[in-house]
């Protein structure tokens, strides 16, 4: 399979064909879905496509980081690589960077007089001038109907005079969507007129149905939902997820290198030939520092969570230091991109996990990632289905992204259960 037989059959191109073509230039498509469920993920893979058939992308990111969107395009880039299976020459990936600009806020503010300013700031300085537009984090509810009709209509009227097409991400409430919608929800349902193409994702299991709401024609499609791989949003095939076997090299721990059993993730990452991506930030000394991110203020502030919420969900209190609140929202980063997530720990009768990486595991069930978690005291690894911890005898990684994390105090049961988890997954070590 070369480049364009993979980009022919990805989601997005099937998309377009259930729909009666392409979105089309000035039209306004809109991805819903509650929060986790990866509009994020969908909308890159949108951007991806068109940048490999050399159309200029400008992906606007609200209330993210440029590195957090830059991190989904290179994993979804390198999922690309593996289905094609030659993998993408160095050329050809310089090329399809060329073809796209991220640009990110950390406010989720976005008018048309903003809009405009990056066009032209683009257009002026890298002769840069979009295909497509991408506008993921858009609040729909943070001003009034009409204010925010009157900005749909101009960023439409802009892609219009680009002869862009024009995607904006949309987040629903689990209070006003039913399940497996037929048509636009709150928020977007107000400006029914305004939108061309609407998608609904919605998680089934450890993947991720796409409903299509509405087409170009302002009819509901009959087709049933496409279902998608929830880590890198590529086609299942059938009913089941293709099992493509890998190369170790393919996968990409994410972690925070704290000694204990994130350092052994990393070792072994490191003894396998995996890649190794360490979240850490200023004052704080990791363990591993190899794949090193420090994160910045800002960045940290993407995984903030209240003292309240936190306490309510864990079942806990935490210390009020401003450490330990960087370490929590550190967590968040480890989590966010990962297909899987594996600790070493052990569960508390109210289904928690113990300690400060207990966070990474409710991270991991509340995006409806897959979430392992090898339980010391049991001397067994569980697997979180249908609202409980289930034993498991033999997990393995799938994922290309996935997290490693838990206590600090490591047995040897754990230390071999990690060992023989990556031996299960990838065969004997590299090195």
């Amino acid at each position: 399979m070369d480049i364009q037989q993979a980009v022919a059959a990805s989601p997005v191109r099937i998309l377009e064909k259930m729909m009666g073509g392409g979105l089309g230039s000035g039209n306004l498509g809109v991805i819903m879905s509650r929060a986790g469920v990866g509009k994020t993920a969908f909308l890159i893979q949108i951007g991806l496509d068109a940048a490999v058939r050399q159309k200029n992308v400008l992906h606007i990111a609200l209330g993210q980081t440029t590195e957090h969107v830059q991190s989904w395009y290179d994993a979804l880039l390198k999922d690309l690589t593996l289905r094609i299976g030659n993998g993408i020459s160095e050329t050809m990936q310089a090329g399809i960077a060329k073809h796209r600009v991220i640009q990110s806020f950390a406010d989720k503010t976005l008018d048309a007089a903003r809009l405009e300013h990056i066009i032209e700031l683009y257009r002026e300085n890298m002769q840069f001038i979009p295909d497509l537009i991408i506008i993921d984090g858009y609040n729909w509810e943070l001003r009034s109907t009409v204010a925010t009709a009157a900005d749909l209509g101009a960023f439409k009227s802009s892609a219009w005079r680009l002869e862009a097409e024009l995607w904006v991400s949309a987040r629903t409430h689990r209070s006003e969507t039913k399940d497996h919608p037929l048509a636009l929800t709150p928020p977007c349902n107000t400006f029914d007129e305004l939108i061309d193409i609407a998608f609904f994702l919605e998680p089934e299991g450890d993947e991720v149905d796409v409903r299509p709401l509405k087409s170009p024609s302002g009819e509901k499609s009959g087709d049933p939902p496409l279902r998608l791989h929830c880590d890198t949003f590529s086609l299942v095939a059938g009913a089941q997820p293709a099992e493509v076997k890998t190369p170790p090299s393919a996968h990409t721990l994410l972690s925070g290198g704290a000694p204990g059993a994130e350092e052994l993730f990393g070792q072994c990452a490191e003894e396998w030939g995996l890649q190794e991506t360490n979240y850490t930030f200023d004052g704080h000394q990791p363990a591993r520092t190899r794949g090193l991110v420090r994160l910045s203020d800002t960045e940290l502030e993407q995984g903030h969570v209240s003292e309240v919420y936190l306490n309510a969900t864990m079942h806990r209190t935490y210390p009020d230091t401003p450490v330990i609140k960087k370490v929590l929202q550190s967590i968040w980063h480890q989590v966010n991109t990962a297909g899987e997530v594996f600790v070493v720990g052990t569960i508390n009768p109210d289904l928690t996990v113990r300690g400060g990486t207990g966070w990474a595991a409710k991270l991991g069930r509340h995006w409806r990632k897959k979430v392992f978690v090898y339980d010391q005291e049991k001397d067994a690894w569980h697997q979180w289905r249908n609202g409980t911890w289930i034993e498991e005898a033999a997990p393995v990684i799938t994922a290309t992204r996935f997290t490693g994390s838990g206590t600090r105090e490591v047995t040897d049961k754990g230390r071999e259960a990690v060992r023989n988890l990556f031996k299960r997954s990838f065969g004997e070590p590299s090195r």
